[in-house]
């Protein structure tokens, strides 16, 4: 069994991308996306390139910040801010997401970085209207995508993109504890050998900026502190989990 330990968020403020790679350095987390939008990708290009161990994808966003391409209006709100996960998709007009995302990728690659692979900032990517796209995308430049959701016949929409087999998404909010991600890495270790999953979570330091533009703050803390515990790495060793990330699919 293989396990892919993914921290979102990448760039989104300097504390964030020194926590994520501190949890990179010191625990079990093996990639990370980052937010190409975010004025703070400068940093977050350097600090990948300080961890070239640290598998780092695109972290593809339509609900924080502001569009780096022009001419996608459908997206964003009067004062140009991207619209909010709740109503994102009552005014999306996929052409503009293709544009927006295809945008972010480019910014990546600009930055002499190697993608590892694609998911969504909220997992937007899993949306009717996003999911297509995303995939195109994935295809176009030949990388691994985020399994959106736990269901058969997603493998047929899929296609050829290469995903994980499962995907965890219970190590989040009130959920974060060190029980839950010991029920989770209990579920990864009896699954076959050849079989990947992907466990996402939100590791960060605190800084003025995060709270200032996220709700979702002091968790955060509190992620980085069970991931980088010598509990939760023994229990990965004791389970047998191979820990990788998504250059290895």
């Amino acid at each position: 069994m293989k396990l892919i330990v993914n921290a979102d968020d990448f760039g989104y403020t300097r504390a964030v991308t020194y926590g994520i790679a501190d949890a990179f350095k010191n625990g079990i987390v093996t990639s990370t996306t980052m937010m190409c939008n975010s004025p703070h990708v400068a940093h977050a290009v350097d600090l990948a390139k300080q961890n070239p161990d640290l598998g780092v994808g695109v972290h593809l966003v339509l609900t924080s910040g502001t569009p780096i391409s022009e001419n996608v209006s459908s997206l964003t709100d009067t004062n140009g801010s991207f619209y909010s996960q709740n109503n994102v998709f009552d005014h999306a007009k996929p052409e503009d997401i293709e544009r927006e995302w295809t945008a972010q990728i480019e910014r990546f690659l600009s930055t002499g970085l190697n993608p590892t692979h694609l998911d969504s900032h909220h997992n937007v990517h899993e949306h009717a209207i996003a999911l297509p796209i995303a995939i195109a995308l994935a295809e176009k430049y030949g990388l691994p995508l985020r399994r959106a959701m736990n269901v058969p016949n997603l493998d047929v929409a899929y296609n050829t993109v290469k995903r994980t087999t499962f995907m965890m998404r219970a190590f989040y909010g009130e959920q974060v504890s060190y029980e839950t991600l010991e029920g989770q890495l209990r579920n990864v270790s009896v699954l076959d050998k050849n079989e990947t999953v992907e466990i996402n979570c939100h590791p960060a330091y605190i800084d003025p900026d995060l709270i200032s533009k996220s709700s979702y703050v002091d968790t955060r803390l509190k992620e980085y502190t069970i991931l980088t515990s010598d509990r939760i790495k023994n229990y990965v060793n004791e389970l047998g989990i191979e820990l990788i990330n998504y250059r290895m699919l």
